[in-house]
């Protein structure tokens, strides 16, 4: 963390001044003593507004309002729901995410092309929106209501995932979801980011898209992707500061105080797996390109038996080089030095006469660093994952049983 900026504990994407929400049970998932699956996120005043969806081509009704209401680079409020995902439901679906919109805005007093909607959950099934409409009047909106709607959005999460930074003159916070079907490719499963400084709609796109690209995409559970895959950045000026642009004078602090938010959130994500017992944080340094550093990185912690061996503590060193050279990285192989934690296995290509006990040690805890260096040029990424269990299997066999 740098000295421009403070990471704020217990921060939120209600942190920002002028953003609150709440949320409220509305009989989409299964109840428990605090379940709540229907949210709302506001803004005082319309925000710049900018996202990032998924790639997949079998895009959620929730996805394709929202590209649509997003046209104009404006929006003041977003609606979200768990336990449906409102996706693969045809025309009806899309009608059914329309309503929310429009529901919402008669509960906020706002137009609806100001609303945007998401939502998660199970694929193939529509919304009840009875149960929808009669929550929506219920929602209670706070200043720190971000808190339940992180909450409000978690399917198998089994923690929300929150995150604020307060920079000179104004704040970044944000809050995702995501546990499984987590491979994201130009988006996150769900995260909504929010900001109290002004930024030119311009460089807000820009700045999200650099940011995504080494949090959110260096991201992989199980290596699927799902239709409603959605990253959100709100910006409502309401900190009163100097107007961000690109090559402005506060562009450099702006771009680096998000991508810390949105680091955080993507490791978050990828801690929470299903049925995860550890982090896996992967870096790549010494590439020929940037390109190559991020796809070893991403294929590495994506890898199954990676994954597996990294479960049982295994130091097999032989599975983190073979995914690294399917990746399509430029490698060679006699050039290459892996490390697991501090412990440096193979050096020059060459495997190193290592305590096994040592690197089974390095790979017992909650978090585990795996770090090649190609020694082909100067670049470097990092990926996040996380071990692959038993539990992963039984969560994903009953999802929808």
């Amino acid at each position: 963390m740098t000295a421009n900026f403070e990471l704020i504990t217990g921060g939120t994407v209600t942190s920002p001044e002028g953003f609150s929400a709440g949320a409220t049970y509305a009989g989409l998932k299964t109840a428990s003593n605090d379940a709540l699956d229907l949210g709302i996120l506001v803004s005082e005043v319309p925000c710049a507004a900018t996202a990032l969806f998924t790639a997949n081509s079998f895009k959620a009704a929730p996805v394709l309002l929202c590209q649509q209401q997003l046209k104009d680079g404006k929006a003041t409020a977003l609606v979200v729901n768990s336990g449906c995902a409102n996706a693969g439901t045809g025309e009806p679906g899309l009608g059914d995410a329309i309503m929310m919109t429009e529901l919402t805005a008669e509960r906020l007093k706002l137009p609806p092309k100001n609303i945007l909607v998401a939502s998660t959950g199970v694929i193939g099934q529509r919304l009840p929106m009875a149960k929808i409409k009669a929550a929506i009047a219920k929602i209670n909106l706070s200043e720190d209501g971000g808190h339940d709607l992180a909450r409000a959005m978690m399917t198998t999460d089994t923690a929300p995932k929150e995150a604020a930074v307060r920079v000179k003159g104004y704040t970044i916070g944000g809050a995702a979801k995501g546990s499984g079907m987590i491979h994201p490719t130009l988006a996150t499963m769900l995260c909504f980011l929010t900001t109290d400084a002004g930024v030119d709609k311009v460089f807000l796109g820009e700045a999200l898209r650099k940011a995504t690209d080494i949090s959110f995409n260096m991201v992989t559970v199980d290596g699927d992707t799902s239709p409603n895959d959605m990253v959100l950045l709100l910006a409502n000026g309401r900190a009163g500061s100097e107007i961000i642009a690109q090559n402005s004078r506060e562009a450099d602090n702006f771009q680096e105080a998000l991508n810390q938010v949105c680091i955080k959130l993507a490791k978050a994500v990828a801690a929470d797996g299903e049925g995860a017992t550890k982090l896996i944080e992967v870096t790549v340094s010494g590439a020929a390109t940037a390109t190559d550093a991020r796809s070893a990185a991403r294929t590495v912690a994506g890898s199954s038996l990676v994954k597996t061996a990294v479960h049982g503590s295994d130091p097999n060193w032989g599975r983190i080089l073979a995914a690294a050279g399917r990746s399509g990285a430029r490698m060679a192989a006699s050039k290459i030095d892996l490390f697991i934690g501090d412990i440096c296995l193979v050096r020059g290509g060459g495997v190193l006469l290592f305590d096994k006990a040592r690197a089974a040690e390095a790979l017992s805890g909650r978090e585990v660093a795996i770090t090649l260096d190609l020694n082909l040029g100067s670049d470097q990424a990092t990926a996040w994952g996380c071990d692959l269990s038993q539990e992963y299997v039984t969560i994903n066999s009953q999802y929808t049983t």
